[in-house]
């Protein structure tokens, strides 16, 4: 998702895919709590969950626009290899970025919740 060191932000919106982090390719490691810090302060909704991950709750106007959001950020999670977790409610979908094998959040991580700011407009 424009992600890791890598990938760019560009590479996510223009295809949503990196085929850098498939599988066996290595992750990203775990960023430090400074800079996830500065990153939420110019990203708006987003807040901490706990110490290891980042969540927003995204709403729309009823339950097809949530699920269609929903959808398109569930095929851009596989093709990245990277998934969140994901509830979603009648025009609401909240949506939790963390890399569990770093332990916390990664650029893996800010970079796919840019491009889910981007998918939700």
């Amino acid at each position: 998702m424009g992600i890791g060191t890598t990938g760019s932000t560009a590479e996510f919106r223009a295809g949503m895919s990196h085929p850098g982090y498939i599988g066996h390719m290595s992750r990203p490691g775990k960023l430090d709590t400074a800079v996830v810090d500065a990153w939420l302060a110019k990203h708006p909704g987003w807040a901490r969950e706990g110490a290891g991950a980042i969540v927003r709750t995204f709403a729309f106007p009823d339950f097809a626009a949530a699920l269609a959001f929903v959808v398109r950020v569930g095929c851009a999670a596989e093709k990245n290899d990277h998934h969140p977790d994901v509830a979603l409610g009648w025009g609401k979908a909240r949506i939790l970025w963390s890399t569990h094998d770093a332990g916390g959040v990664t650029q893996l991580d800010l970079d796919a919740a840019e491009a889910c700011d981007r998918v939700s407009a």
